[in-house]
């Protein structure tokens, strides 16, 4: 167990250097939407431009964050992390000098690839990097700055296209990545991952069935509800379920002896998959991610009921600041109740969900409902870290870029999910009765799902978490994947 004493300033340098790698894929994924409009002005292209911008990015990270976690195990995560940086850099760039809609289209494919390398490694170099205390402060952050990066988006988009910087206009958007990722290179000093690799080598089969299988989810999700839900959407979703049995089926050939004979590891290993409490604590973290949609829902009910965008980015803030504040203090509540913060977080996100409705369906005005919403961010930022912490703790720790892709791929999904679906009962019951009548009821669903979210994080926690030899940065682990993975899952036997 590593204690904060004892843990290195150079080890928090390296932490503080990942949070960069946590903050520019969410932030590239909100700084878009305000600048969008200034977009189409500048190069055409019309509503199908704005939806390649948004969509282009969304699914190729989506679909390739599990692969992009699990060549950090095989590969190496800081050089993963690093690839991935100066990857999402060059991305940034090309997007930023466009001068064409399909370059900027391409652009962002790159920036969704790039940035599914390298945001796995953030999170698996913390788990591999920390134990005990100093791993939830690094969660923590983590968390923080996720909802940082939510937080800011909106609002530094619309800022960077009005404020008109050097003439840049819209493309300033992109360019303000460039300087963060310097930050991020020279703080990859303080970065070590001396983890040993065998000869094992990627199972490309796998990568490229579960790239197929997930895109044949993603892509109608989020192109669905824009184009009016097309017959192709439906078929593309029975093929995906088809691809992703036969994925399964794939990985589930490989046994100790195979895999080492071939030299080829599972792209997802079963075992580490279905180690105890690990798929109760993905469909709690795939429920905590049904507020995706709320932000959607809240910015149409702002316009519907007359509210400006500066208006509306006001309203909302209680929510961001309460996000912030909430990760930073998981640590102090450890001390006082260790379990159980990631079902108080979804209760009080619970409660802020139908507070929030009451009030709206009260007062037909958001302003009148700060209270709820930043209690709605302060259990959300309770909930992230500690489900994150919950279910990268089922697995054994030589998957923790499996781990990582895992929970961060879930977490897109889910959005992508929650944003056709609830999104899709929403703009339903508007049409029928209103907007005032439809954020009331879809608020009322949300808080629902939390609240079995809730129910299945305390059920994963009851579940004892796998006990691996610490896989400290900057120390030698002489030990394969397999033998650590072997050792873990005969110690939660024993138990």
């Amino acid at each position: 167990m590593t204690s904060t004493s004892s843990t290195s300033a150079r080890t928090w340098v390296g932490v503080i250097t990942l949070l960069a790698g946590t903050l520019l894929p969410p932030l590239d994924f909100f700084i878009v939407n305000l600048a969008i409009p200034s977009i189409q002005d500048d190069l055409g292209g019309g509503d199908i431009l704005g939806q390649q911008i948004v969509a282009s990015y969304a699914a190729t990270y989506a679909v390739m964050l599990t692969l992009g976690g699990r060549l950090g195990d095989l590969y190496g995560r800081r050089r993963l992390f690093l690839i991935g940086l100066v990857g999402f850099a060059f991305a940034s760039l090309l997007c930023g000098a466009a001068g064409e809609p399909w370059l900027l289209v391409v652009g962002r494919v790159l920036q969704g690839l790039t940035a599914a390398l390298m945001a796995p490694q953030s999170l698996a170099l913390i788990r591999a990097s920390l134990d005990g205390r100093d791993q939830t402060i690094a969660l923590g952050f983590h968390g923080a700055t996720f909802g940082l990066a939510a937080v800011i988006g909106q609002s530094l988009g619309g800022l960077l296209v009005t404020a008109d910087i050097w003439g840049l206009g819209w493309r300033a958007i992109f360019f303000i990545n460039l300087p963060v990722a310097a930050l991020g290179l020279l703080g990859s000093l303080f970065l070590h991952d001396p983890h040993t690799r065998g000869a094992e080598k990627l199972d490309w089969v796998g990568a490229v069935l579960l790239f197929t299988g997930l895109a044949g989810i993603v892509i109608p999700l989020l192109e669905g509800q824009a184009l009016g839900w097309p017959w192709w959407c439906f078929v593309l979703f029975v093929v995906a379920a088809g691809v992703l049995h036969g994925f399964w089926r794939y990985e589930s050939t490989f046994g100790g002896d195979r895999s080492r004979g071939r030299h080829v590891m599972p792209l997802v290993p079963p075992r580490a998959v279905i180690a105890p409490g690990v798929r109760i604590s993905l469909v709690a973290v795939a429920l905590f991610y049904s507020i995706a949609a709320f932000f959607l829902i809240f910015s149409e009910h702002e316009q519907a009921v007359g509210r400006t965008p500066i208006e509306a980015s006001l309203d909302i803030l209680p929510l961001g600041i309460g996000f912030l504040i909430g990760p930073l203090t998981v640590p102090h509540l450890m001390r006082i109740m260790p379990r159980r913060i990631a079902a108080l977080g979804l209760c009080l996100e619970t409660i802020g969900f139908l507070a929030f409705a009451g009030l709206v369906a009260a007062f037909d005005q958001t302003p009148w409902a700060a209270a709820p919403l930043a209690l709605i961010g302060f259990g959300q930022g309770l909930a992230l870290p500690s489900l994150i912490r919950i279910t990268v703790t089922h697995i054994p720790r030589a998957f923790a870029g499996l781990a990582s892709g895992l929970v961060s791929a879930t977490l897109q999904i889910s959005a992508a999910l929650s944003v056709a679906i609830i999104g899709g009962i929403f703009y339903a019951t508007a049409d029928a009765y209103g907007s005032t009548e439809a954020v009331t009821a879809v608020s009322i669903l949300i808080a629902a799902l939390l609240f079995v979210s809730s129910l299945l994080s305390l059920r994963a926690e009851r579940v004892p978490s796998l006990k691996t030899p610490s896989t400290i940065v900057g120390a030698h682990d002489p030990e394969t994947a397999e033998t650590q993975e072997g050792k873990a899952l005969s110690q939660v036997r024993e138990q």
